[in-house]
């Protein structure tokens, strides 16, 4: 073994120092003279993968087969310990192997070629067999190892591994990228009460020494981020559809919530498979469908094939969930179960195209549950699913491209975001009505069977549709899938001396001032009374002449995206806003009333109108509205320019107006789902005593609320409150509530966050600390909620000191957390300020770190933006 400091790269103009004496190791290691290093490619051992080591392996290795044995150990104080044997092709006899394992001078403990112990180098993240112990053609490697705990999250009683998108040489020697499929076999040593899964079948488990064994079928060819195994505690269900098996994981104790909810998780699952299986024409690809539900999750899913992991609460759902909440655990089933074809059977050849697994994902399910929820308009369940999310960071100065550019699978997790899952389904679809929906329904079966079990990229699917339509998918592309930001889209219009339409005028303009044009359809509105006509528009110019509207009577509105089919923003008329301050209800449909709120709330973030004329709307719109995607949509806005938009003095004079509005509606909800949105956002946004007297009194359960029945997450939440409000008696409060919760997950995650909640200074200052230890963030989901509970707005003014060592934290965090972890941790820190303070400490960071990661300093201006807008309005205003 060398010492770990020998090199940096191996290759031409690395621009790296190399002693004479690496040198020769070099060139040694590549199987050349001492004069030179000809003989073998270019290695780039740099830390992480680089896209010219992954395309080098790519073109060096083939027919990998990699069989793991792994023990887990009865104390979380002892290591996991393995021994790998890969089995590999090697095109080429002259060129060193470079194998991917975090610390490897610690975790190695042994490697074998061909049964013989060989000398290996130590490089960064990888160790580097050398030519000489190695052939062209059949290889056999055995390497002995110690696991890390990295991507294992390990706990008292059970492990789960985590690989996406490059973590799974944290764990175990491998070639951790997407382009060199493997196929796994894997044998797992574990406590003797344990269950333990993987992505294929249990061919044997034998009981050994007062421990089980368990071993599993090999794999289809993987990417190493979706080989997966869980182990622990788990009760197993097990469902049967239509003549397949699918078997549930869980460690839920509340015997009625899972069987309140397995049945249709189970019928959830089936019916994704079937729709799937239709619109592929290709079965199911795997050899069995098994999922567990792992307690505070770090992802809604995960789509290891064979056995998807899924956040516990996402699926498990409460006697009192809204609508919203059921429409989400069926959207996220059928997400990753479209994975399997997605993104599994058929993966992206490098993370640049991470996003095409979940376009196709979110796409598709958004067209899956449709059957499953006859009763919604599910064109506006696209439209406020999506259209939201990717606005809030189109809009903002750190606005990124859906394709991004990656040089080193270390940053891959940086990609990740809402222009993935938001956006990019938004202009699939666009992409379906350019080219037909036959068109690209029958391009997407040829691109999964061409690519079945291997990689592709997005251009080898752009060529597969370019040669269905006559359309100029290149140039498409370069706008909306290679390029950043949304157009800006606005309507004119004139009139004639009759008091008609004289002309109707679309035009876009681009907020960079590059001079691009987003070619799209819209679907306008000419709104009336009691009634709108929409009429087709072809954007396809920096300017367009709606001909339709010619001779039409002198609308009340105007909605350029009426439709709810285009994406940007849609600058609404001064006529068109001032309507829908007071007729917004007149709009005859949900769709366009939905695209009415989008353009309304621009309008606010764009100071076109006024944080508390919005609420005035907002309050007045729930009186009538009927469609609950509309009520949540209309809540969620007003919690957020309740708290970050409202002076405090204009929130003390509006709270108890709107607390009252808010009571009413929840007491006189006819369904259970619209009581549970409605007294959702009455806590949320509760402040008068009277207010908070009331929730303690439903906290003690000395108030019912009928026909609203009230779960233990729901007493948690209210416990929260009552704790951040400083409620009298609520530390009392908190120690009942503990003592309610029997489950010990849920437990230790209550334990966890309650000095966030503390009214000690202190307190919350020494839970901040002590997460700047990376071993204290490991559950992410309790890190965020003790976050949010810090950085309330009620106490910004206090918190405000954390933001600054919150951020300097942000390039740790991005390596030791996973891949969500970095813009949340921002989000739960950002989102509760909204003055000129925080905004001033946030700027002052970016300018005293002006080479910042450029990606980092993305994920903070998006997470930054309604800070800045609220800070501008309310300084404006005092």
């Amino acid at each position: 073994m060398k010492p770990e400091s020998n090199q940096l790269i191996i290759g031409i103009d690395s621009g790296v120092r190399i002693s004479r004496r690496g040198r020769l190791i070099i060139c040694l290691l590549a199987g050349a003279s001492l004069t030179g290093c000809e003989r073998a490619e270019p290695l780039n051992t740099a830390p992480g993968v680089s896209w010219e080591l992954a395309k080098q392996r790519e073109r060096l290795i083939s027919d990998l087969r990699i069989h793991i044995q792994l023990n887990i150990p009865d104390s979380l104080a002892e290591p996991l310990r393995g021994r790998e044997t890969l089995r590999m092709q090697l095109a080429r006899g002259d060129q060193p192997v470079v194998i991917d394992i975090d610390s490897p001078s610690e975790k190695v403990l042994g490697v074998r070629v061909g049964g013989e112990k060989v000398e290996y180098d130590v490089v960064n993240n990888h160790i580097v067999l050398p030519a000489t112990a190695v052939v062209k053609g059949s290889n056999v490697v055995t390497i002995d190892f110690i696991a890390g705990d990295g991507a294992l999250n390990r706990n008292r009683d059970f492990l789960y591994s985590l690989f996406v998108p490059d973590r799974a040489h944290l764990a175990f020697p491998c070639f951790d990228q997407p382009n060199l499929k493997a196929r796994y076999e894997l044998v797992l040593e574990v406590p003797e009460d344990w269950e333990a899964l993987s992505n294929t079948p249990v061919v044997s488990r034998e009981s050994v020494n007062r421990r089980l064994v368990y071993g599993f079928a090999e794999t289809q060819p993987l990417s190493s981020y979706l080989f997966s195994f869980a182990a622990g505690k788990f009760d197993v269900m097990v469902g049967e559809r239509a003549g397949r098996e699918f078997r549930m994981y869980h460690r839920e104790t509340d015997r009625d919530k899972v069987q309140r909810n397995a049945q249709n998780v189970f019928d959830l699952h089936q019916m994704a498979v079937e729709w799937l299986e239709d619109y592929t024409g290709i079965p199911y690809p795997f050899e069995k469908f098994d999922f567990a539900l792992i307690p505070a999750f770090q992802y809604g899913g995960m789509e290891h094939p064979g056995a998807i992991l899924y956040r516990a609460a996402s699926l498990f759902l409460d006697e009192s969930a809204t609508q919203n909440e059921q429409l989400r655990r069926a959207s996220l089933i059928a997400h990753e179960t479209a994975h399997m074809w997605f993104g599994d059977l058929v993966t992206m050849e490098w993370f640049n195209d991470v996003w095409m697994k979940e376009v196709f994902a979110n796409f598709m399910a958004a067209k899956i549950v449709n059957p499953s929820f006859p009763q919604i308009d599910h064109e506006l369940r696209f439209l406020v699913a999506h259209y939201p999310a990717a606005y809030a960071v189109d809009r903002t100065a750190g606005s990124n491209p859906i394709r991004q550019p990656l040089a080193n699978l270390s940053e891959a997790g940086t990609l990740y975001g809402a222009i993935i899952y938001q956006k990019a389904p938004i202009i699939m679809r666009q992409l379906e009505q350019l080219i037909g929906e036959e068109a690209l329904r029958d391009g997407l079966r040829e691109y999964l069977r061409r690519f079945r079990f291997a990689n592709a990229s997005w251009k080898d699917l752009i060529d597969i549709l370019d040669s269905r339509t006559a359309e100029d998918l290149e140039t498409w592309s370069e706008v909306w899938v290679e390029g950043a930001a949304r157009p800006t889209v606005a309507a004119s219009v004139s009139a004639s001396d009759e008091g008609r339409v004289a002309e109707l005028a679309v035009s876009q303009s681009d907020p960079e001032g590059l001079g691009r044009v987003w070619s799209q359809g819209l679907s306008l509105a000419l709104g009336y009374a009691d009634t709108a006509i929409l009429l087709p528009v072809s954007l396809d110019a920096p300017s367009v002449e709606v001909r339709g509207a010619k001779g039409q009577p002198l609308p009340s509105y105007v909605l350029p995206n009426g439709g709810g089919i285009g994406y940007g923003y849609f600058r609404l008329d001064q006529v068109s806003l001032g309507y829908f301050r007071y007729n917004l209800m007149t709009i005859p449909t949900a769709l366009s009333r939905g695209a009415a709120w989008l353009a309304l709330w621009e309008a606010v973030l764009h100071e076109r109108l006024a944080a508390e004329d919005f609420l005035e709307v907002a309050v007045g719109a729930l009186e009538s509205e009927t469609d609950e995607l509309l009520v949540q949509m209309i809540l969620d806005y007003a919690q957020v320019c309740y708290w970050r938009f409202l002076s405090e003095a204009v929130r003390t004079r509006v709270a108890a107006d709107w607390e009252s509005r808010l009571w009413e509606l929840t007491m006189f909800a006819e369904s259970t789902s619209l009581k549970a949105a409605y007294f959702e956002a009455y806590r949320r946004m509760a402040l008068t005593d009277e207010s908070l007297d009331r929730l303690g009194a439903i906290w003690g359960r000395t108030l019912e609320i009928d026909g609203l029945p009230l779960s233990e997450r729901d007493h948690r939440r209210l416990a929260m409150t009552l704790a951040i409000h400083e409620w009298e008696g609520w530390e009392s409060v908190l120690d009942k509530q503990l003592e309610r919760i029997e489950n010990p997950d849920r437990r230790a995650e209550f334990v966890f966050v309650r000095p966030s909640l503390s009214a000690d200074p202190a307190i919350r200052d020494s839970f901040f600390a002590a997460l700047a230890e990376p071993r204290n963030r490991e559950h992410e989901p309790w890190v965020l909620e003790g976050l949010r509970n810090l950085h309330h707005p009620l106490r910004a003014g206090a918190s405000l000191k954390y933001i600054r060592p919150s951020l300097e934290m942000l390039e740790e965090i991005r390596v030791t957390g996973d891949i969500f972890f970095p813009k949340n941790w921002l989000d739960a820190t950002l989102d509760g300020h909204s003055g000129e303070s925080a905004a001033n400490v946030v700027r002052g960071f970016l300018e005293d770190h002006p080479e910042y990661p450029p990606r980092l300093r993305g994920k903070i201006l998006q997470s930054a933006d309604l800070l800045f807008r609220s800070a501008r309005i309310l300084q404006a205003k005092s």
